[in-house]
This record gives C-alpha cells, structure tokens and sequence, in this order.
C-alpha cells in the first residue's frame, strides 16, 4: 500500500514507524536497562568483596613483634688491678761473714753486676789459703809418685824389680792424681764462695729494701734477705676479669689503666696472657697486663683500676620479659618469618635485667620476635604483623 499523502488529506491515519527508529529506541533501552544493573550491582558486588577479605584478615592473628637490642655490657666497667713490677727478686748472701759495707741504698738505680755490698768472709779467706797448700802438697806427691813409676818401669825390664812392686808405684801414682784433682776441685769451690762475698745486681733494677748493715754478721742459706731489686719498666699489672667478661679477653688486647693519685691521666696497656682458667673460689679469671713505664710515673704495688676498651666477643642480644614462652621443653619465643608463619625456637637465657633478658642462643639481630605470644602459637601458624603505632605530632 502506498502511504496517503498528508496533504492530500489531513484527517487521514498517522505514518507508520520505520523499522530503523525501532531497532534504535530497543537498543537504548537495553542500554539504560544494563546501566541501571551496573549501577545497583557493581557496589553490592564490591561491598560483599571488601566484606570477604576483611573476614579473612580478621581470621589471621595479628601479633605486634619487636626486634632483639643489644644487650647492657659490662666490659667497660673498670675493675680492680695490683701494679707489680716486672722482675722482683730478694738478694741474699753465699758467703757468711760480716757486713764490710754496702753501696747502694733504697730508691737506687743499678745496672747488672753492679757491686751492691761486701762482706768481709775471714773463714773462708783461710779456708781458701788451706786449699791452695794442699793443692801444692798433692802436686808435689803427684810429682814424686811420676818419677818413681818411671823408674820402676825401667828397672822391671832389667828384672831389678817385682812386677809387683812396679803395679803399686804405678798405683800410687794414680792416686795422686786423684788426691791433687779432689784438692783442686775444693780450691775451685772455695774461689767461687769468695766471689760471693761481693754482692752485685742479678739484672737491671732499682732498690726498693735493704734490710742489712755495716757489721752484721751474715751467715749464708738462713734466709734473711740483704736487699730487695725490682724491675720498674715495663711493669706487671694483675686484674681478676669476672665469669661474664671472661669470654671477651685475648691476648694483645688493649685497655686504659688509671690510677687515683694521677686524676685524668690515662696510660696504655695491653694483655699479655690469662690464666687459662676461672678461679673457683673468686670465680674470676686472672689476667696479666704490661704497661710501659719509662717514665717513671707509675709505682709497683700500686693500686688501680683497669677498663677494657675493645671487645673480642660478639655483643649479646636482650628482648623483653613478655616475649618469652615458657613450655616444657624450656623457655620459647615465636619468630615471624618472611613469609608471615610463626616459628617456635628455644632460647638459652642470660642475665636478667629486669624488664629486659640476656638471650645467648636462640635469636639473630634481624628476627621479629612475637610480643605477648598467645599460648596456642605453634610453628606455621599464619599471621599479620600490626602496624607500629606513629605518634601524633604536636602542632
């Protein structure tokens, strides 16, 4: 059918849509229908997600952690010490007899054998006197028992005498040989006890005791003592380092010595060695240090005190009270691993600081150890670490 023409007849039917228009009004539709979905559905979907995952964080632990700080040291505490000189020995007699004289006293500087007293030893004097003549009487016996062995000898080829005869001249003369050594030997003996009645200096030093006088009468191997020689460069110093500090001592470490009687001098010294071992009595380990004293200003039999200033043991780790677990396979704590899972490790403890223990085993500078640890936590349990709480700012 043809359409009818609108002005040809204004009363006639309206014109039928084209099928285009309709398919573009369903279109639209469609359109406004799926933006109406996206519209009321896109914020419930993402509400029930958001809700979801916040339920499954909600279902992993959340624990706050703390990383190990090192722990307090005792290794620059200053400790006691004795100041002892280097060498020290008591210088007695050898020789009895009488004090002649001594030439050093108290507070003098000797060098080896220097002459430091002598005795006057008039027993010995005839004593050596009685030796040399019986040296020479032997040797004149010695002299004698030759010649005649000598001439025994030639007479026995001419059969003048004994073969018997001649075996004792020739013994004889042995014996005086014998007789003329041991003589020999005893004025060698009494020549050194003479020596002795020279007192020098055994080494290099300074008198700090003389205990003798002009006219005392010495007698050798009692045991009084003439003068005292110690040894003042370099000097000894004694410190009982305790148990705790005695891992962290090695020898040629160094330290600082201080003495009260020098505020705010500061000398160096070093270990030269330890015992070895802790004394069970003081449990202390005693350990020797030498100082250089070519200056003089330090006294041996001093007093003073001794800070270690370097450290060969590795510092000790603290981590607070309430991170401990204790179970019956000993004291615990809970380490959070890279990947969020619990590890349950056994520490070995140290010192109690009060809010703070010495862990010795266990637990590396690095590690996040668990705070308040729940008494269910167990190895691979997941968590979430807490977020450290920033302070607000003070406007």
């Amino acid at each position: 059918m043809n359409p009818v023409d609108p002005k040809n007849s204004a009363g006639s039917a309206p014109k039928p849509v084209p099928p285009v228009h309709l398919m573009r009004i369903f279109f639209i539709a469609i359109v406004i229908i799926l933006i109406g979905l996206a519209v009321g559905f896109i914020p419930r979907w993402g509400t029930r997600r958001a809700l979801a995952q916040e339920t499954q964080e909600l279902a992993v632990t959340t624990v706050a952690v703390v990383s190990p700080t090192p722990g307090q040291s005792d290794f620059g505490l200053p400790l006691p010490a004795e100041v002892q000189a280097f060498v020290e020995a008591p210088i007695y007699a050898r020789a009895s007899g009488y004090l002649k004289r001594w030439l050093v006293d108290i507070g003098a500087s000797v060098k080896t054998g220097q002459l430091l007293a002598e005795i006057d030893t008039p027993e010995v004097d005839q004593q050596l006197a009685q030796a040399k003549a019986e040296v020479a009487q032997n040797q004149a016996a010695l002299d004698l028992a030759k010649i005649t062995a000598a001439r025994w000898t030639d007479l026995l080829k001419s059969a003048s005498v004994s073969e018997q005869e001649t075996a004792e001249k020739k013994s004889d003369l042995d014996l005086k040989q014998a007789n003329l050594e041991a003589a020999q030997a005893n004025l060698h003996r009494l020549e050194e006890m003479k020596i002795f009645a020279s007192v020098t200096a055994p080494f290099d030093g300074t008198i700090t005791a003389r205990k003798t006088d002009v006219g005392q009468l010495i007698t050798a191997g009692n045991g009084n003592e003439l003068f005292r020689l110690a040894q003042t460069n370099p000097l000894r110093v004694y410190v009982r380092v305790p148990q705790t500090m005695s891992r962290a001592i090695a020898p040629e470490q160094k330290a600082e010595l201080v003495l009260d009687q020098l505020p705010g001098k500061k000398f160096e010294a070093k270990v030269v060695r330890t015992a070895g071992a802790i004394d069970p009595g003081s449990r202390t380990l005693l350990t020797e240090l030498q100082v250089d004293n070519s200056r003089g200003d330090l006294l041996a039999g001093s007093y003073a005190q001794v800070r270690f200033t370097d450290s060969v043991a590795a510092p000790t780790l603290t981590l607070p009270a309430n991170t401990l677990l204790f179970r019956s396979e000993g004291v615990c704590i809970g380490v959070v691993t890279a990947v969020g899972k619990v590890e349950v490790r056994t520490v070995k403890l140290g010192r109690d600081f009060g809010q703070t223990l010495e862990i010795l085993e266990g637990v590396a500078a690095g590690d996040r150890v668990i705070i308040n640890p729940p008494d269910l936590l167990a190895n691979g349990l997941a968590v979430r670490v807490a977020e450290p709480v920033k302070p607000v700012a003070e406007k």
